[in-house]
């Protein structure tokens, strides 16, 4: 079988966590006998087709974008070329030029949405979108939503439920090398107090700012790794409140980020909006066995954290809440603990590529 995944973006322009994802299943399923070819935007189409892991990520040319969706006249002839290979069509939403491509070159093979997000900023242009979006929803196969929550709390999923199910994303601990002690040593010699992680792209829906504001009642410091469009008003933030307890350490490699998850006290992700449809940083911090903190908006993040079980989940927009999370995670040794156990337990069980993989091979089997 052969699978055709249709994104904005993808390796090695970007990898996101929707990237991420369609890596996860083009790796995972070969062991279940599907070959993936993945077609996305570049500006460097050319330069940027390449072989990946044991699949094609193919280029079609950028020509502008408008409201965080890529437009290109040369993915209309991409795609009729590569889908005519497929078996199966696997769109992720959203982007609405996707819509387009499909009903304008209507494949004529079966489709799958996975469904990672609502469009939650652009609500103008989504009164404009709407039509147009639930035309192409109606018309393709089945839809997958990545958690229950979501599924539950989004408007437009609710709209087209008889053909929606849910397969949580999953992640492969084989893709996340542990550090070595050397550099474990090095970090714990930099930031020798207890210290919460957030790893992420600085976005304004991070709810970073919220976190800051935590920041000054917690007695330990806190690390954010990671770049992004709200860095410079994070930094003056932290800067204007004098918060020393605060470091930013930008985007870092693997290895190190692995490092600061073996050895932080607990991962914090205080986003507020629910443009985090699920959070991938989340299920990482679950693999490496660590407590968590998060907020409850409604979407995965509370799929992938269950309160008082994994760690702790906080009404959002709340730094007083934040703070006292953290706090009990510095001095509830026993909680610690057990949360990060049920975490790590319950990645390799719900939040595996393994089970994610099959999931979809399965699907693929059903409506071709």
């Amino acid at each position: 079988m052969k699978v055709l995944h249709f994104f904005k973006t993808y390796w090695p322009d970007t990898f996101g966590g929707v990237e991420r994802t369609i890596h996860a299943l083009a790796k995972g399923g070969l062991a279940h006998g599907i070959e993936a070819d993945v077609l996305s935007l570049s500006r460097s189409p050319v330069e940027n087709t390449r072989e990946f892991d044991g699949h094609m990520a193919y280029k079609a040319k950028l020509d502008l974008e408008f409201a965080s969706t890529g437009f290109s006249r040369e993915a209309f002839f991409r795609f009729r070329e590569l889908s005519a290979r497929a078996d199966v069509v696997h769109y992720h939403f959203p982007w609405p030029f996707m819509d387009v491509v499909h009903l304008l070159s209507p494949p004529g093979k079966p489709s799958v949405v996975t469904y990672h997000s609502d469009i939650v900023k652009q609500k103008t242009l989504l009164r404009l979108y709407a039509p147009l979006m639930h035309r192409f929803l109606s018309n393709v196969d089945r839809i997958v939503a990545t958690s229950p929550n979501y599924l539950m709390t989004s408007e437009v999923l609710q709209r087209h439920r008889e053909k929606t199910s849910v397969i949580p994303i999953g992640l492969d601990p084989a893709d996340y090398p542990r550090a070595s002690e050397e550099e474990k040593a090095q970090w714990r010699s930099r930031f020798p107090r207890p210290f919460f992680l957030f790893v992420g792209v600085l976005r304004y829906y991070k709810g970073l700012h919220i976190l800051l504001d935590a920041a000054r009642a917690v007695d330990a410091d806190i690390l954010i790794v990671g770049d992004g469009p709200t860095r410079q008003e994070l930094h003056e933030k932290a800067a204007s409140a004098s918060l020393t307890n605060v470091h930013f350490l930008g985007a870092l490699q693997d290895s190190a980020k692995a490092a600061l998850l073996e050895i932080c006290r607990g991962f914090v992700f205080p986003s507020h909006l629910r443009s985090e449809a699920y959070g991938l940083s989340l299920v990482e911090a679950a693999m490496f066995g660590k407590p968590m903190i998060s907020c409850e908006i409604g979407t995965g993040t509370s799929f992938v954290n269950q309160d008082g079980e994994t760690g702790i989940v906080v009404p959002p927009r709340d730094p007083a809440a934040l703070a006292a999370a953290m706090s009990r995670l510095l001095r509830d040794d026993v909680f610690c603990r057990a949360a990060g156990s049920k975490a790590s337990e319950r990645a390799q069980k719900v939040m595996s590529a393994a089970s994610m993989t099959a999931d979809y091979a399965n699907l693929y089997k059903e409506i071709v």
